[in-house]
C-alpha cells in the first residue's frame, strides 16, 4: 500500500535535503521524488520553509519535547542526568540537521528568506537556547543551580558545543569496504553528552 501523500513528501524532502542540501532541494524536485505534483505539495505545506521546519520536527531527533517536559514537570532526576539527556538529543539533532542547512550559508539571500520565514513561524536556532535557559532558571529557583549562575550563558555554551560537534568533526562511519575509520571522527554521542553535562555543571552547580 502506498504511503499517504504528506508522508511521501516529507520522506522525499528529508532525502533530498540530506543529499543535495536545503538550497538545492527545490519543491519541484521534492514533488517529483515523492511521486506527486508540485501543486499537491502545496496542499500540505505553504512554503519550502514550512516543509523544512516540518522535516526538522518530524524526521530528526527532538529536543523541544524534552525541554518542555523538564520545564513543566517536577524533576525526579538529577540536574546532571537531565543535562546529559539534553546534550545527547541536541548533539544528534545538530549532527543530522547540519548537512541539511549548511548549504544555506552559501546563498545569503536564501538564508535571510529562510530566517524571516522561521521567525514568522515562531521557530529558529535561538528557540532551543531559550528553552534550555528556561529549564535552568527553573532549577535555579529550586536551589539546584547556583543563584549567581548565568543560565543563558550556560544554555548557549551547552548547545553551542553540541552544534560545534556536528560542524567540527566528520560524522561518517568507517568505510565498509576498507574498514578505514574516518580521519576526524566525532566523539561518541553518549560519552560526549555525559562529559559536557558534567563539565558545565561543575561551573554552575
Amino acid at each position: 500500500m502506498q504511503k499517504p501523500a504528506r508522508t511521501r513528501i516529507l520522506d522525499a524532502a528529508h532525502t533530498l535535503m540530506l543529499s543535495v542540501g536545503l538550497a538545492r532541494a527545490t519543491t519541484k524536485e521534492i514533488a517529483k521524488e515523492a511521486g506527486c505534483s508540485e501543486a499537491a505539495l502545496y496542499k500540505y505545506f505553504a512554503s519550502k520553509e514550512e516543509l523544512f521546519v516540518t522535516v526538522l520536527r518530524e524526521r530528526l531527533p527532538q529536543l523541544a519535547p524534552l525541554l518542555h517536559r523538564l520545564i513543566e514537570e517536577p524533576g525526579e532526576r538529577s540536574v546532571e542526568q537531565n543535562l546529559t539527556d539534553i546534550a545527547r538529543e541536541a548533539a544528534l539533532f545538530y549532527e543530522q540537521s547540519f548537512p541539511i542547512a549548511a548549504s544555506l550559508y552559501a546563498e545569503t539571500q536564501l538564508k535571510h528568506r529562510h530566517e524571516a520565514a522561521m521567525r514568522e513561524m515562531g521557530t529558529g536556532p535561538h528557540v532551543p537556547i531559550q528553552g534550555l535557559d528556561q529549564y535552568l532558571r527553573r532549577e535555579q529557583r529550586q536551589g539546584r543551580i547556583r543563584a549567581d549562575a548565568d543560565t543563558f550563558a550556560a544554555a548557549s555554551l551547552l548547545l553551542g558545543a553540541c552544534a560545534q560537534r556536528a560542524f567540527a568533526y566528520e560524522a561518517a562511519d568507517p568505510d565498509p569496504e576498507t574498514g578505514t575509520e574516518a580521519q576526524n571522527p566525532a566523539p561518541p554521542v553518549d560519552t560526549f553528552a555525559a562529559a559536557l553535562a558534567r563539565t558545565l555543571l561543575s561551573g554552575i552547580g
